[in-house]
């Protein structure tokens, strides 16, 4: 189908406020996406150099941490460019990758979060078979194949909004461009787009939380039938951290993107997308140094060394 648009650069609104307030936005997203860089970045260089975490599971962990540098990448620095007031447009081409890569690395870590909570049900519920089971091929088939599964599944929305047409008002009421905005934009039939992104996200958000959800039954009532309190305590302790990142990321998502229509909701939306987007890829390092003994052991060594 041609592309029948003839708007060229759509305009952000993103929050409205006085200057102080839109300053204060400014410092707040950079002092944020600064932390979440390097704490992403710490966390793949000490698994890198700590023997001792060279494992599924920190391999998972670096897939993640990797993930989140990229997913915030694509937003939030066109984001703090908005607050200042010297770049609030983007170009219709640049809006639909914008989209598309945000939603993909999003649609990833569904499944990456999904690929972890396995892992860690293979861990706790068959500790004696788990490095055969969980073995090097596995965890980077299940890795690659989170990468793979969702930039390909986001690639139909995103062709198919590449479709519409917007002949009406271009500005976004967003701080980035999501597919419900583009497509509240839209001045044609959109039912396709709409239908098309609601069974995705059901099966890819649905499906990944299905997946983890069993994980962690079977998980939780293999530690409870742990004898000691201290076994039960320590079994726990290496799925905690990424069990509270799955509550954090499902929470938020499930608001999101598993309703027929967002029209009504847009305002919302701009508020818990901040936890997706900015909140969460900050969060994660955090909660995995502070909540998982392992890491906090290596880190320790680590800066013992320097």
């Amino acid at each position: 189908m041609e592309n029948q648009t003839s708007q060229s650069e759509f305009i952000f609104l993103g929050f409205p406020g006085t200057g102080n307030f839109q300053t204060y936005l400014v410092v707040l997203f950079s002092l944020i996406y600064v932390l979440t860089i390097l704490g992403n970045i710490s966390i793949i260089i000490l698994v890198r150099i700590q023997p001792r975490l060279h494992t599924p599971m920190y391999f998972f962990l670096c897939n993640l941490s990797f993930l989140e540098i990229w997913y915030t990448t694509v937003g939030v620095p066109k984001t703090i460019a908005i607050f200042m007031g010297k770049s609030r447009t983007i170009s219709f081409s640049s809006c639909i990758l914008q989209m598309y890569f945000m939603f993909s690395l999003g649609c990833t870590e569904q499944i990456l979060l999904s690929a972890m909570a396995y892992d860690r049900y293979l861990a706790i519920c068959y500790p004696l078979r788990y490095s055969t089971l969980m073995n090097t091929s596995l965890s980077a088939l299940l890795a690659g194949g989170s990468w793979l599964s969702g930039f390909l599944l986001l690639s139909i929305p995103a062709s198919l909004l590449a479709q519409l047409s917007f002949c009406g008002s271009n500005v976004i009421n967003h701080f980035f461009c999501s597919i419900d905005s583009l497509v509240i934009l839209s001045c044609t039939d959109t039912s396709v787009i709409e239908t098309t992104t609601f069974i995705i996200a059901i099966i890819v958000i649905l499906g990944s939380c299905s997946i983890t959800l069993v994980s962690y039954v079977y998980i939780i009532s293999t530690i409870l039938r742990i004898p000691s309190a201290q076994g039960r305590q320590r079994a726990f302790s290496t799925c905690s951290a990424h069990l509270t990142v799955v509550i954090i990321w499902y929470s938020s998502t499930i608001f999101l993107y598993v309703r027929p229509s967002k029209e009504n909701f847009v305002e919302m939306n701009k508020v818990v997308s901040i936890f997706n987007t900015v909140v969460t890829p900050l969060l994660n390092p955090f909660i995995y140094t502070l909540r998982n003994k392992e890491v906090k052991e290596a880190l320790w060594k680590t800066f013992r060394r320097m």
